[in-house]
């Protein structure tokens, strides 16, 4: 595996609700992909791919990331469609 300019290794890119945001493992859990995104994992986590296919992601799933960018749409992430009622 090639090593980037700073010799760490490649960086990984989580593309959360359209904000990029850096990850340094291959892996990233449900739970991560909603911290980054500022809301509760409890709402949930949609994994939308490069089809435009949606997909409900399981608490604690765990989804491999590729390093650097790609020219094509990527795989990102919304929040799921659980929403908190206030009774």
């Amino acid at each position: 595996m090639s090593k980037g300019k700073d010799g760490k290794g490649p960086k990984y890119y989580a593309n959360i609700e359209g904000t990029e945001h850096l990850w340094d493992k291959s892996t990233i859990i449900t739970e991560q992909i909603a911290e980054l995104g500022g809301w509760d994992p409890a709402i949930g986590v949609i994994e939308i791919d490069k089809d435009n296919t949606e997909r409900t992601l399981q608490p604690g799933e765990v989804v491999e990331l590729k390093p650097g960018h790609g020219f094509a749409k990527k795989v990102r992430w919304k929040r799921g469609g659980r929403h908190a009622r206030a009774d």
